[in-house]
């Protein structure tokens, strides 16, 4: 699942348990947005060291 599905699926889960009064729904649906920012974040670093790589190996040439 992508990190932006779970982003909204974690919103979701906020919400409602924002509207029935379950703080367990609650926090998970912040836990879920978090997990899914991290992701983002994981990938964001690995997309920025393939091009810092991919860069050395074209001066090299």
């Amino acid at each position: 699942m992508s990190s932006a599905t779970d982003k909204l699926k974690g919103k979701i889960k906020e919400i409602a348990g924002k509207a029935v009064g379950d703080r367990r729904l609650e926090t998970e649906g912040k836990t879920d947005q978090a997990r899914a920012k991290t992701q983002e974040a994981v990938e964001e670093v690995r997309e920025r060291t393939r091009g810092i790589r991919d860069s050395f190996k074209r001066k090299r040439s």
